[in-house]
């Protein structure tokens, strides 16, 4: 009898302990289920969905640009978003920096917004950005320009313009970053 009691409490200890790890795999599961969802940008903006509402300075402090400044051009206007915390974001950066003086070059709006605390590397992005692009600095990822814009992962470039009415609309979420591109575009 005693083996058996045994038994039992063994198989109990053992379903418990089961249990405890089943619950903590399901919760590194869903972890990760979001953090792949932000990456892949499952949430953010998609083409067609319209701009947010936004009021933003530029760090020069020549330009606040608005959504509605954004309806001025009808070609559109490319905007990107970095963090100098972003490995992949430095790698977009050097092709970015091309891309965007030529779109300036031809007259073609630009906006770029550097996401995160200020500092050195911050400064570094503002920099390189500054002489192809009106930038904007957000010291969270959830400012004003990032929600409007619903960004959930960076480096994010897109490519805006007004539709027939009016509206403010991403139409392009897949912008390639090479100067022939630009120069068709």
């Amino acid at each position: 009898m005693p083996f058996l009691i045994a038994a039992v409490v063994l198989v109990g200890v053992l379903c418990a302990a089961d249990l405890i790890l089943t619950v903590g795999v399901i919760r590194r599961l869903r972890d990760h289920a979001e953090r792949l969802a932000l990456l892949s940008g499952e949430g953010g903006i998609v083409v067609g969905d319209e701009v947010g509402e936004f009021s933003v300075p530029t760090v020069d402090g020549r330009l606040v640009v608005t959504r509605d400044a954004l309806s001025e051009d009808a070609g559109g206007t490319v905007v990107a978003f970095f963090s100098p915390d972003c490995e992949p974001c430095e790698e977009t950066l050097s092709r970015f920096v091309p891309y965007a003086a030529e779109l300036r070059a031809r007259g073609c709006p630009v906006l770029a917004a550097v996401v995160g605390d200020p500092g050195e590397k911050t400064d570094a992005f503002v920099a390189a950005l500054s002489p192809v692009a009106h930038v904007v600095t957000e010291r969270h990822p959830d400012g004003p320009l990032s929600a409007a814009f619903r960004i959930g992962a960076v480096p994010t470039v897109l490519r805006v313009a007004p539709d027939a009415t009016g509206r403010v609309v991403v139409t392009d979420t897949a912008v390639r970053l090479d100067t022939s591109t630009a120069a068709a575009a």
